[in-house]
């Protein structure tokens, strides 16, 4: 009895289109709701350290002086863009992760 269900089976992935996409060819598409990834223009940036404080991963350290400095751990960061809405100077941005041009 097993034997006619993996028959059918088979025949089925046989003739039909596979599951799953030729990626490098293919390229998804991105999720509606997707953040992204975290990107500093640091020319702008003045080292005020607002966006470090606000974070709730203390994913962000910023060293003012006597080397200003701004590190950012992605794999600490969940994403959140609360440093986003409180940088003054509006230098940092959450763009979409498979934007090839970032």
């Amino acid at each position: 009895m097993k034997m006619f269900t993996i028959l059918k089976d088979i025949a089925k992935n046989t003739f039909s289109k596979p599951y799953t996409r030729k990626y490098p060819f293919e390229v998804r598409p991105h999720f509606p709701g997707e953040r992204g990834k975290l990107v500093i223009e640091e020319d702008k940036c003045i080292f005020c350290g607002i966006c470090a404080r606000k974070c709730p991963a203390n994913a962000l350290t910023v060293t003012r002086k006597p080397d200003q400095a701004w590190q950012f751990e992605r794999f600490r960061c969940i994403l959140c863009g609360a440093c986003v809405e409180a940088c003054p100077k509006k230098c940092l941005h959450l763009v979409p992760r498979l934007d090839e041009k970032q």
